[in-house]
């Protein structure tokens, strides 16, 4: 690709050969150190690593942050060292006292790499297979980058055209997300992609023939990826590093352009230390004194000494990094320079994003809907996005398999996907906005967690709230790296009705609202979707929407879909107040929201003031100051009811001693959404009663 070659030619000479043995032993000392680690990858995998650093890898070690570099993911998280090390090498910010304090609180060099606490870490890695999921949606970034800014370019020639480069380990082609994700990467022939697998056949249970016996590259190839094998043990149980044939395996890759690309690298962890390497021992903790030892004699060094850096052959390692960022900044720039000149409204365009601006008057575009009329959630969110199609070009995202049920797609935009790929349903461009994920909802939730890393755009991704639970691990690292990621999840409760239990949420609200950093927020109707939406997108944190069904009522609030933007976003407000201080106070979300509503004026007929507290988003309340908490829920009234059709967890703290809760403690059945409710206690009825109890109990 024109911009994106490394250098013409490859001298591996004495420094690169100290360079490495430097690696390996730091690798070694930093663990020992500490007296917890994973050594033996890092220590095999460094000349590896080393070949990509210092040969292929475009990065600016002076810019963490640089447009132009290749994204480096380490999946094999465990393995940290392998890619602390290399920035050391780089001269990446990363110096010998940050090794020295690997896996010490505030170090730089935590246990797994953390994106946005290492300069220099894309995303946060560690647990398998997650990050070749994401770096599918770094890929999948560049080329919707490309799409988005560049689109007259030929594909490999514009600025925002890069690599994304993957090392893992046999963990991460066990976990199935990688599965998942390589599968699509290959229907969307990404060959911006390489994954460098360390063949190494070890686990922490040992040799791995016990658990894990596939031909991976096989697998790969029906993938349809371009597969290539590099042995640096030999059948004769020789061992060489073969830098230069690893060398030549990534060109080759990188001269592939319509498939991803992986290289299986057959080595031996811990290579070359005596009596451990080629077991699970040195898989997951220290040498010990006689093996680390073993390992510096091995490599010429001196064995008496810890952390004993080459620094002739690191301040050629770090040169050759320097001279050759040096380079590719200088033709890069021109290039940038020269797009931002021919582009001026695309590079506003690039600036607002990078900067995390939305267009000013953009809401304008939000639709409105009119009280009385009865409206599903999912339907008022796919109004949403369709509405801010063309207002937000930032915005894109899919389904796992669902984006007719969910009301995830855009109408009139192009899926994004080779257009050989297309269907009679689905025409697509490579640079397209619609995704299709497949029925891979973990996949899904990571490439979105490789897209919203990247920077460069706000996406979505949709699947029934049931089916959440497949996608749990990667919502948790959204929120881990505070990412940008909305979840619209429709079908929230026992409202799916006839698809029964299997597709009924019942335990998912508390279970999500339980993620540090996660909004959950659960609109009442379709003006409260708008707003949530509005909410959101005007935040840069993960959100996930959970959404109806079934219709539910719009009721009247004020002039326009946002009457209600200012409370919602605010996690609770006040939807409809009694005169004078409220007897009682029924609080509720999405779907029972309306019958707060109705008991309110049944409990007016009989004198009793209520006030209707509509709950979307707990945890952005949990947020305000007592003095707004104070003015939605008064300490002094004690007499509380919340109405939610999943378990109660979650409303305990709200409702308090004397506070009631209906709630759904059991799983559903296969029967009517309006059936089950009314079975199961969800009607305006039981809300009086509950409220009259609470009344009783507050006295």
């Amino acid at each position: 690709m024109t911009g994106m070659e490394a250098d013409v030619t490859f001298t591996w000479t004495e420094l690169d050969d100290r360079a490495v043995a430097t690696a390996k032993i730091l690798a070694a000392d930093a663990v020992e150190k500490v007296g917890s680690g994973h050594p033996g990858t890092a220590i095999s995998l460094a000349p590896a690593a080393y070949v990509l650093f210092q040969r292929h890898l475009r990065i600016d070690p002076k810019d963490p942050r640089w447009l132009g570099r290749d994204r480096f993911i380490l999946s094999a998280g465990h393995s940290s060292l392998t890619q602390y090390c290399q920035m050391y090498l780089a001269g990446q910010g990363i110096e010998k006292s940050d090794l020295q304090a690997l896996r010490t609180q505030y170090a730089k060099t935590p246990a797994h790499p953390e994106f946005g606490h290492t300069a220099g870490v894309e995303i946060t890695t560690g647990p398998l297979g997650t990050g070749i999921a994401s770096a599918v949606g770094f890929a999948m970034s560049a080329r919707r980058a490309h799409g988005l800014f560049d689109p007259e370019t030929p594909m490999g020639e514009s600025v925002f055209d890069h690599h994304v480069y993957v090392i893992a380990g046999d963990g991460c082609l066990q976990e199935g997300v990688s599965g998942e994700a390589s599968s699509l990467a290959g229907t969307q022939k990404l060959g911006n992609l390489i994954l460098l697998w360390d063949d190494n056949h070890i686990s922490i249970e040992d040799d791995t023939d016990i658990a894990f016996t596939e031909d991976v590259t096989a697998r790969y190839e029906a993938y349809g990826w371009h597969v290539q094998r590099v042995n640096w043990l030999s059948a004769d149980g020789s061992y060489r590093e073969d830098v230069e044939a690893l060398d030549a395996a990534i060109e080759a890759a990188k001269a592939v352009t319509d498939k991803p690309s992986l290289i299986a690298l057959r080595t031996v962890i811990g290579w070359p230390t005596p009596g451990k390497q080629n077991t699970g021992g040195i898989h997951g903790s220290k040498l010990g004194s006689e093996a680390l030892r073993g390992l510096k004699e091995a490599l010429g060094a001196n064995p008496d000494a810890m952390f004993d850096a080459d620094e002739e052959a690191v301040a050629h390692a770090r040169a050759n990094v320097a001279a050759r960022a040096t380079q590719a900044r200088k033709d890069w720039d021109a290039r940038f320079d020269a797009w931002k000149a021919a582009h001026p409204q695309n590079a506003a365009m690039l600036e607002r994003i990078s900067a995390g601006r939305l267009p000013e008057g953009w809401e304008a575009a939000l639709p409105t809907f009119e009280a009385g009329t009865s409206v599903a959630t999912r339907s008022a969110s796919g109004k949403v996005i369709a509405a801010l199609a063309e207002v937000l070009p930032e915005l894109w995202g899919g389904s796992a398999d669902l984006a007719g049920s969910n009301n995830t797609l855009m109408p009139g935009q192009p899926s994004f996907i080779p257009e050989e790929r297309g269907t009679k349903a689905f025409q697509g461009t490579p640079f397209g906005r619609n995704l299709h994920f497949g029925v891979r909802e973990f996949a899904m939730g990571c490439i979105l967690n490789g897209i919203a890393a990247d920077g460069l755009a706000r996406p979505y991704g949709g699947t029934f709230f049931v089916f959440s639970d497949f996608m749990r691990g990667a919502v948790r690292l959204a929120a881990l790296m505070d990412l940008p990621v909305t979840y619209v999840w429709t079908h929230d409760s026992i409202g799916v009705g006839e698809d029964g239990p299997t597709h009924q949420p019942i335990e998912h609200l508390a279970a999500y609202r339980a993620i540090p950093n996660l909004a959950v927020v659960r609109p009442a109707d379709a003006n409260e979707t708008v707003a949530a939406w509005k909410a959101v997108l005007e935040q840069s944190h993960p959100a996930a929407l959970v959404l109806s069904r079934q219709n539910l009522p719009v009721p009247a609030r004020g002039e326009g879909a946002l009457a209600c933007a200012d409370g919602l976003a605010k996690g609770a407000y006040v939807l409809a107040d009694a005169e004078g201080t409220p007897d009682v106070i029924l609080m509720g979300s999405g779907s029972e929201v309306q019958y707060a509503l109705e008991a309110k004026d049944l409990l007016a007929a009989e004198g009793v003031k209520a006030r209707v507290v509509s709950v979307p988003c707990m945890e952005w309340f949990d947020a305000q100051d007592a003095d707004y908490k104070e003015s939605v829920l008064p300490v002094a009234v004690k007499a509380r009811v919340s109405v939610e059709a999943g378990i109660a967890l979650s409303w305990r703290s709200l409702v308090g001693d004397a506070g009631r809760s209906i709630s759904l403690e059991h799983y559903g059945e296969s029967a009517s959404g309006d059936k089950l409710f009314a079975d199961y206690g969800f009607d305006a009825a039981h809300v009086v009663a509950a409220a009259k109890e609470s009344i009783a109990a507050a006295k």
